[in-house]
């Protein structure tokens, strides 16, 4: 099979794997039917003592891990370890985030067997889409927690369960580490020594705080492994697409999985990037055209967007006297830093540093729940924030 069919079939079964994509939008709500819900976790409980998670997700990918090497990759193994191990996990975050990945890790993996989507490529797709599950799996813990709040034996059970999870894409996070020379694994180390922390202490705020951190961290994660400058699969995409295009496309496939782990967030407050950037790394796009350096800024503004949205949000609470002011102060400062080696960029090294200390100083006055100096404050952060959306285009 030539490299140009071989590409143009990869495209044709992507687009049946796309179909619905991104058109889910993630929620921090339940599913509204509430029986059908109840048992679904009684299901999932049920099915994480039986299942080693980790174990079944490592041996799928290893079996995957053959077609990097050339050598033949038995589907059929890898779809009966999905099926039995997997895809009721997979099912559950669909129903609960209104998602369709089992739909479209089903679709990769018949593509994979049948020979119309390149191998490599079904590797990557099925390895970042699973830890999107993950990913969600431990917002659904998390929010478990707040609902069994209390009670600690089932609290301290769901973030054990939550730490499995992140357990397996402990290795992602370690690897931008190593690649930006980031802090990020012993940050969410911190937010989770905190949420233990505040569970002793039965300090609900301090929880809410620590799962922010660890959930914004693990979000920063996947920027870094799709539009930030200069070691994000835009930048690799663009310059594998120079000396190989077959091969530039695995790393658009990569980009593009990667990303749904932050698609549903972004759309919610940034609609024409967030469409931007799918555009630019689903495999129907040409490979030769992804341009890194606007689809860096096109995150910079939605994060930044994202920013303005929390602290508007924050302004609200402040002005009820609510704790999750603070909360939702720490969410906008944690954007913040999302993008903050973009933002010493595009502002400069010392006016990002007064950015940041504003964001944090903003999230004490939060806490402190001091309403004149907060809305002064907000209102110079929501400033700041239009002015880099701006400065970004």
């Amino acid at each position: 099979m030539s490299i140009k069919f071989k590409l143009l079939a990869a495209t044709a079964a992507l687009s049946l794997i796309l179909g619905a994509c991104g058109k889910a939008e993630e929620t921090e709500t339940k599913p509204k039917v509430e029986n059908k819900e109840k048992s679904a976790e009684k299901k999932e409980a049920e099915k994480t003592e039986e299942v080693d998670y980790a174990k079944v997700f490592s041996e799928a990918i290893t079996e995957l891990d053959k077609a990097k090497e050339g050598k033949d990759v038995d589907f059929a193994k890898v779809t009966d370890l999905y099926n039995k191990n997997l895809k009721e996990l997979v099912q559950n975050r669909d129903t609960e985030f209104e998602d369709t990945l089992d739909e479209k890790i089903t679709a990769a993996l018949t593509a994979g067997k049948d020979g119309s989507m390149d191998k490599v490529v079904v590797r990557q797709i099925f390895d970042k889409l699973m830890q999107k599950v993950f990913y969600t799996s431990i917002k659904h813990d998390f929010t478990e927690v707040t609902e069994k709040w209390g009670n600690t034996d089932e609290v301290n059970g769901e973030l054990e369960e939550a730490k499995g999870y992140y357990a397996i894409l402990k290795s992602t996070v370690e690897k931008r580490d190593a690649a930006y020379g980031t802090n990020l694994v012993s940050v969410i180390d911190g937010g989770f020594n905190e949420i233990e922390t505040a569970i002793k202490n039965n300090d609900q705020l301090s929880f809410n705080l620590g799962k922010q951190v660890v959930d914004k961290t693990l979000m920063k994660t996947f920027y870094l492994a799709t539009g930030a400058l200069p070691n994000g699969y835009a930048t690799k995409t663009a310059a594998e697409a120079k000396e190989d295009a077959a091969a530039a496309k695995v790393e658009q496939a990569e980009g593009w999985a990667f990303f749904q782990s932050l698609y549903s967030y972004l759309n919610k407050h940034a609609v024409e990037e967030t469409a931007f950037i799918e555009k630019s790394f689903t495999l129907e796009s040409d490979v030769k055209a992804i341009d890194p350096a606007a689809i860096n800024k096109a995150f910079v503004r939605g994060f930044a967007k994202i920013a303005i949205s929390e602290y508007g949000e924050s302004k609200e609470f402040l002005e009820k006297g609510e704790d999750k002011a603070a909360v939702t102060g720490l969410e906008g400062a944690l954007f913040i830093d999302i993008i903050g080696e973009d933002l010493k960029t595009l502002l400069g090294e010392d006016a990002y540093k007064t950015l940041n200390e504003k964001a944090q100083k903003y999230v004490d006055t939060a806490k402190a729940k001091d309403k004149a100096a907060g809305e002064t404050q907000l209102n110079d952060l929501i400033s700041n924030l239009n002015t880099i959306v701006e400065k970004a285009k």
